[in-house]
């Protein structure tokens, strides 16, 4: 009944064309979806992906994390205007792998941190060049933007489902929905049920599987059955996609703060986490 996926930081902090490998591994591991993190998407490898996909037989889904250069709510308009270049180059390779999503940190640079909340001016900015880019992806395609709500250590733009809707009520258009990631909403949230009710079927779209401490999804304190429970009430049914990160990767270790391994390996993370999470989803009928 329930999609599950696994996300290509598992193996790559960065995809390239030498992780092609990644997508047959995934779907022999008995995923059905592969989240492609793209970061550089004027560096991704399409053609090949392409090709690889078609080989695999495997959905996949992308998700990026804004960079400083691309920030749309940067005070600088020439960030903001590259910004909205770089989304929509990301589009147009969603649109070629007929992904019909593309979620993450795309509403703002990734670990901006202004020190101060978020402003009026900055969720303007934001919401203007995001209209934009919702618009030309429903003009060009039939991929969903989903926005990821993440922890306060990592943006003060978006922090909870309620602000995301919100977001999504501002730009108004019927193409962008909510991305929830469970180790952010165990920091930001007051209870996971309720998050998702926020979203409800109308704004949920993405579903990121993540254990509160980044470990093995069924072995912390995330609530599984509930959230499934609450997922099947609302009709979203996945793709729920197991993410974490190697601590020996360059950046996204030293940004989210990975300093141990929670499994052997990240591969033996994403298969256990994917028998856990099969079990508890069985039970809900």
């Amino acid at each position: 009944m329930f999609k599950m996926g696994v996300d290509s930081f598992i193996w790559a902090e960065v995809f390239e064309e030498k992780d092609l490998w990644i997508l047959a591994k995934a779907k022999e591991l008995g995923f059905e979806t592969v989240d492609l993190a793209i970061a550089y998407p004027d560096k991704f490898p399409l053609e090949a992906v392409k090709k690889e996909k078609e080989k695999a037989g495997i959905e996949i889904v992308t998700t990026t994390t804004l960079q400083k250069d691309g920030n749309i709510i940067s005070p600088d308009p020439e960030v903001r205007k590259n910004g909205v270049r770089i989304l929509k180059k990301l589009i147009d390779i969603n649109n070629s792998l007929n992904s019909k999503i593309f979620g993450g940190v795309n509403y703002a640079a990734w670990g901006y941190l202004t020190k101060k909340p978020r402003t009026n001016e900055e969720w303007d900015w934001s919401v203007t060049a995001m209209t934009e880019v919702a618009k030309y992806a429903k003009e060009t395609g039939e991929c969903v933007i989903c926005f990821e709500p993440v922890n306060r250590f990592e943006s003060h733009f978006l922090n909870i489902a309620k602000d995301a809707v919100q977001y999504c009520k501002d730009i108004g258009t019927e193409n962008v929905k909510v991305h929830l990631d469970c180790f952010h909403m165990n920091i930001e949230e007051f209870n996971f049920v309720d998050a998702i009710r926020e979203c409800g079927k109308d704004y949920l779209g993405y579903f990121h599987t993540c254990e509160n401490n980044r470990g093995i999804p069924g072995t912390g304190h995330v609530p599984w059955k509930d959230i499934f429970i609450t997922c099947k009430e609302v009709g979203f049914f996945g793709p729920f996609v197991i993410e974490s990160f190697d601590p020996r990767f360059e950046e996204l270790a030293g940004t989210c703060a990975i300093w141990r391994w929670f499994a052997p390996t990240g591969e033996a993370l994403a298969v256990e986490g994917l028998a856990n999470l099969r079990k508890i989803a069985a039970t809900v009928v």
